[in-house]
């Protein structure tokens, strides 16, 4: 009997053991649901430093933004705030949700519209930050944030954008693995690069005959087309810049890309017919390839897949 007051007595103690190790849990799971808020919640406000220099101090994590730049609300996007974006330019395309949102204007920003459609957050832009500057004070004194962000050049700066949104809308993390990804893609696309032995001459066309204007040196363009190991026959040119016709032709680019099939139809069937262009190499090889604008001049997450783009279309042997 005795034994079996001892197996009970030892049953009812583990039990209360084990009871009393639930309660520690369930309170340690409480305890630190309650300091991932309190971290969550100790992120604002942030100061995030803008494109021109200026703290920009955000009090919460926005819950509406309105973007005036595409390549500022792909980045949004891709932060996974396509809920909070609730105006847009007239210029965005993408992703198709942008469709659905409120228009704000386009060279010219409708301020009375950004107004009542009261954002915590106006993502602008460097690019056309001194043209609206009025607007933007505005846009302060009415009570709203604005951040102007950079306006990237190159692949680090179009990280330090992604990163600077991320930072402003309490994404960080996600901002961080974005880049991440980016950089790794990028470090593939020159891995393959490596192994080309002979470059290609390449001429890249901006806006079609009869003015052409191809990306010269010191832009983007041109440091993405060094990237997968390609000649840019434009290099010597400063900036965007008018092409000389017969200059190109005698340099004889073995690939032609086009990048405004938006706006004119067939651009490579008209580049292949172009008079006087009959004996390039890149015509008589066929090797003309209009390649989407947007995912090789927009300074946001899709850049990287504009340089595969490039790549593939100048090395489609290499790039498959």
């Amino acid at each position: 009997m005795k034994k079996l007051y001892s197996l009970i007595f030892v049953f009812i103690l583990i039990t209360g053991v084990l009871a009393g190790c639930g309660e520690k849990q369930d309170q340690s799971k409480q305890e630190n649901k309650t300091n991932t808020n309190k971290t969550e919640q100790a992120a604002f406000p942030v100061t995030v430093k803008d494109a021109l220099d200026n703290d920009v101090v955000i009090d919460k994590k926005p819950e509406k933004i309105v973007s005036l730049m595409p390549s500022n609300t792909e980045i949004a996007y891709a932060l996974g705030l396509g809920d909070e974006v609730v105006g847009v330019s007239d210029f965005d395309n993408y992703p198709e949700d942008v469709t659905k949102k409120e228009k704000i204007g386009g060279q010219e920003i409708n301020l009375e519209k950004i107004i009542s459609l009261k954002p915590n957050l106006v993502l602008a832009h460097a690019s056309t930050a001194h043209n609206s500057e009025a607007g933007l004070k505005q846009l302060e004194d009415a009570g709203i944030k604005v951040l102007i962000v950079n306006d990237a050049q190159n692949f680090e700066q179009v990280y330090n954008s992604i990163l600077m949104i991320g930072k402003a809308t309490g994404e960080d993390k996600k901002a961080e693995e974005i880049v991440n990804g980016m950089k790794d893609k990028l470090a593939s696309i020159k891995e393959k690069a490596a192994t080309i032995k002979e470059k290609k001459k390449v001429l890249v066309e901006v806006s079609p005959a009869p003015e052409i204007y191809s990306p010269g040196k010191n832009t983007f363009m041109n440091e993405m087309l060094k990237t997968i190991n390609a000649e840019n026959i434009a290099g010597d040119l400063e900036g965007w810049a008018k092409i000389d016709q017969e200059a190109m032709i005698k340099r004889n680019p073995d690939v032609i890309l086009t990048t405004y099939g938006y706006y004119v139809k067939n651009p490579a069937e008209q580049v292949l017919s172009r008079k006087g262009w009959e004996n390039v190499n890149a015509i008589k090889n066929k090797q003309v390839t209009d390649v989407d604008s947007d995912r090789v001049t927009r300074s946001g997450p899709r850049i990287i897949e504009g340089v595969e783009d490039l790549a593939k279309a100048i090395y489609p042997e290499v790039f498959k």
